[in-house]
């Protein structure tokens, strides 16, 4: 007497159950692990199958492989406030992230995988990177002496679960290109009181994301979605093999 499953091909039980089989042995084959560089410690890679996370606290700078990466290198030297406050300019130099991004760069390059910055971040200039446009979709481009294809593109992670449009440039290693995003650009989410008490110009200067999350708006504004979490370690997943 058999049981019902073992008369049903492994592909046909895969599809309903929602995991990739081994044909005749009938078990879920594993994901392809992938290193998640410069993340929280709870974060949300953190207890994710197939995912090899990296805090700061491992020092993400000094991984070398072998899986492909998901990179999360800080932002805060590279964006429009690298020298610090406003009230304070100049307490910080341009880039002085403590080699962070040339070891997210040279991980990606290495081992293929993905970076998530923001939109604009002056990281692409010191490292003569093409600069995405919104709209466009993967942009190729060819990286160093060495000439390694990479791509480029310009993502609103707001799409995919973040409170605000939050824009992003994504730098990609993969064995041919990485899927179709959302491209288009999000609607403006300030709040009517917003406008009305301050201005447009002023509420989006200041953010909706720093308005409605007080004391935790800086973790709120880094958070990484898991829908956008989800998207960029399939892209990871789309690296060639080492």
């Amino acid at each position: 007497m058999t049981n019902g499953c073992t008369e049903i091909e492994a592909g046909t039980v895969g599809e309903a159950v929602g995991h990739r089989l081994d044909r005749g042995v009938m078990r879920p084959v594993e994901p392809r692990m992938v290193a998640a560089l410069y993340v929280e410690p709870k974060g949300c890679y953190v207890g994710v199958p197939g995912v090899d996370p990296w805090d700061e606290a491992r020092d993400a700078r000094k991984y070398s492989g072998p899986h492909p990466v998901v990179a999360h290198p800080p932002c805060q030297r590279w964006g429009r406030f690298w020298h610090g406050s406003t009230r304070k300019p100049h307490q910080y130099e341009l880039g002085d992230d403590g080699g962070c991004f040339e070891a997210a760069l040279n991980a990606v390059m290495r081992w293929g995988g993905v970076i998530e910055h923001p939109a604009h971040s002056k990281a692409w200039d010191r490292f003569r990177l093409h600069k995405p446009k919104p709209g466009a979709g993967w942009e190729r481009a060819i990286y160093g002496d060495d000439c390694v294809p990479y791509w480029v593109c310009y993502v609103e992670q707001g799409h995919y679960g973040h409170d605000s449009r939050k824009p992003t440039w994504l730098l990609a290693v993969t064995d041919g290109k990485p899927q179709e995003l959302n491209w288009t650009k999000g609607e403006q989410r300030l709040p009517a009181w917003m406008v009305e008490r301050y201005g447009y110009e002023k509420a989006r200067r200041i953010g909706v994301v720093a308005m409605v999350g007080g004391k935790n708006k800086t973790a709120i504004r880094n958070a990484t979605p898991e829908p956008f979490r989800d998207l960029l370690l399939s892209i990871a997943r789309q690296a060639k093999e080492a």
